[in-house]
């Protein structure tokens, strides 16, 4: 895909990963809506910042029709918004289970149901969702993220079924690791942020995804560090 005019929504698009990949997208070429909580202003002709919270059906469809409206019919839409609180298990408050079941997996199913609809009538598009290797193993003290992770992907594997019969693809980014406010509320234990990944890698692996040619599909795409503890290979 060329992403010169290409007409792309970004959740959690005022920081980290979101904004990485916004800023990265537009530096293509593309016209970009960045959908978060918080306004975000980028020095581009072509970037919409639109207040919308991922977890309510009408501030998506609100979205969706502003970015129709503003910038054209939507060619690609990345479900990134997501947030954890890292607790254990006792620990959680009913609000904080609620607010990551809400924000990572009722966000993306919200946000991808509303990008099909979009999409389906011109048989054509690219729904990102950018998961977290999170969604690979459990743990400990990422449970309830975890939880909603592992939903996230089993989401995602079966609207990769359904949007194919309209031509539509759907990939799943999975990162490791990465240098973002994600790890502000870590308490329970040191993240290790100087052997994470950037929020640039993520985007770059993103724009690489969407630039493939329409005939092959990426389904997942796991980046992680090198040096990420799972993948390093101690001397003996």
């Amino acid at each position: 895909m060329n992403l010169i005019n290409q007409v792309c929504a970004v959740t959690g698009g005022a920081k980290g990963i979101g904004l990485a990949t916004a800023q990265a997208l537009l530096a293509r070429g593309a016209r970009v809506a960045l959908l978060d909580l918080e306004n975000v202003t980028l020095d581009y002709p072509h970037a919409l910042s639109i207040r919308c919270d991922v977890s309510r059906a009408a501030d998506v469809q609100s979205a969706v029709n502003q970015i129709t409206e503003r910038l054209g019919p939507i060619d690609v839409w990345v479900n990134n918004a997501g947030l954890a609180r890292h607790r254990w298990i006792p620990d959680y408050t009913e609000e904080e289970i609620d607010l990551m079941l809400a924000v990572n997996l009722k966000g993306t199913i919200l946000g991808s149901q509303a990008a099909l609809k979009a999409m389906i009538p011109h048989k054509r598009g690219h729904i990102i969702n950018v998961i977290s290797t999170a969604s690979l193993r459990g743990i400990p003290s990422e449970t309830v993220y975890c939880a909603a992770k592992w939903g996230v992907r089993g989401f995602t594997q079966g609207l990769a079924e359904e949007a194919a019969a309209h031509r539509i693809r759907v990939t799943a980014i999975l990162p490791g690791g990465v240098d973002t406010a994600f790890w502000d509320d870590a308490s329970q234990r040191q993240a290790p942020k100087q052997l994470f990944l950037k929020p640039e890698h993520i985007a770059n692996g993103i724009v690489s995804c969407l630039e493939m040619d329409d005939f092959c599909v990426p389904r997942e795409l796991i980046l992680r560090s090198l040096d990420d503890s799972d993948f390093s290979v101690k001397p003996a």
